[in-house]
């Protein structure tokens, strides 16, 4: 369709919850048309689904290889412009590198690969291109997440002096002490999911999320994670404490063997003339405490919220919104960028938070490993 960014997607097929979300997110705002990809590692499934979303099977691939070998045949006014890449993390690294090698703008899901060491060369091919690269750190498209972020940026608080971060699912629960479902798991195995389960799964959304919304980088951390069984090397639940500064400190709690949690994300911002709280299962509500006045309750679509937060409402008020929401300005972002019409700061979470995110999970997972020790957040 034409003004539309042509979009490949590869993985996310069948009833892959992640696959959905993508798939309407780059709808919702009109900006994309889905023209191809890869679905399902079985030609056969590939193909079934692919024509269930309408695509024409000439576009429907047997691998992301093969794709982007017939998608450079053809005219650049007919190509694929953005590659989503939904697939299980041990195939984000490879992707994204012939992508980028390519020339197509890529969007990642998180964690972007599965080592530091991998995300430190993506760098390197990135910064030798023209491109778009995106991370999808879902929750960072919420609109009272990015009025937190302006409001923290324009010192409504004050200086930030405590963070706290909640991040606790209960799904593991059940996987993790039946030793055929836990060997079966892919987020449980090391060779598809990275060093890390719980971490590198939600831990690196908490840590994003806190650097996001501070506008700060976390310079040390120390950590203490939990590993329920000697024949699983993968951790399902974490306490990191976190400094940006000698004066500036806080705690990243996350767990996916919390009983009876759903997706309970918390984020707590304390500056020295007060605080704002914002809850993921109830994304409609920042809550601005003071010493000094009665507690607020700020929601999306107002105009007394910043111009970044009412671009990411796309309803009146009164019209919840959610993770599709959130997602869908991530993708939009994006487009926004390709189409030379960015405005604000962090209208999609880029290379550089993946890369950041890669450092907090080896981080972490040698923190624990050395005896719980203060580590720093260096890049080498």
């Amino acid at each position: 369709m034409k003004n539309k960014i042509r979009l490949g997607i590869l993985g996310g097929g069948g009833d892959s919850l992640i696959g959905i979300v993508h798939r309407i997110a780059s709808n919702m705002h009109d900006n994309y048309e889905i023209i191809g990809g890869v679905f399902n590692p079985t030609f056969s499934e590939n193909i079934k689904f692919g024509k269930e979303i309408g695509l024409n099977e000439n576009r429907i691939y047997q691998d992301y290889e093969k794709m982007i070998e017939e998608e450079l045949k053809l005219d650049k006014s007919k190509r694929m412009e953005v590659v989503s890449i939904l697939t299980p993390n041990f195939l984000h690294y490879p992707m994204a590198k012939k992508l980028l090698e390519n020339n197509f703008n890529v969007i990642c899901e998180k964690p972007m690969t599965t080592s530091l060491e991998e995300a430190l060369e993506l760098e390197q091919i990135y910064k030798s291109k023209k491109l778009t690269f995106a991370v999808t750190y879902t929750y960072t498209g919420y609109p009272m997440i990015r009025q937190m972020k302006e409001m923290i940026k324009k010192g409504v608080i004050g200086e930030v002096q405590r963070v706290d971060l909640q991040y606790y699912q209960g799904w593991i629960n059940p996987v993790i002490h039946n030793e055929n479902k836990r060997s079966q798991t892919w987020r449980l195995q090391p060779d598809k999911s990275g060093i890390s389960c719980c971490i590198g799964d939600i831990g690196t959304h908490a840590f994003d999320m806190l650097e996001y919304v501070t506008g700060m980088e976390v310079k040390e951390l120390l950590s203490d994670l939990n590993y329920l069984y000697d024949d699983n090397s993968m951790d399902v639940d974490g306490t990191i404490l976190v400094r940006f500064s000698d004066k500036i400190k806080g705690v990243i709690r996350t767990s996916q063997i919390a009983t009876g949690e759903e997706n309970s994300l918390k984020v707590s911002i304390y500056g020295r003339k007060g605080g704002l709280k914002w809850e993921q299962e109830n994304p409609n509500y920042l809550y601005h405490l003071s010493e000094s006045e009665p507690l607020k309750i700020l929601k999306p679509g107002h105009d007394y919220n910043s111009d970044f937060s009412r671009i990411s409402s796309k309803l009146p008020p009164g019209h919840p919104e959610g993770m599709f929401d959130s997602m869908a300005n991530i993708y939009n972002g994006v487009a926004r960028e390709i189409k030379g019409k960015k405005e604000f700061e962090g209208e999609y979470p880029t290379l550089n938070d993946g890369l950041r995110g890669m450092l907090f999970i080896e981080k972490a997972v040698e923190s624990h490993k050395n005896g719980n020790t203060w580590v720093k957040l260096n890049r080498n």
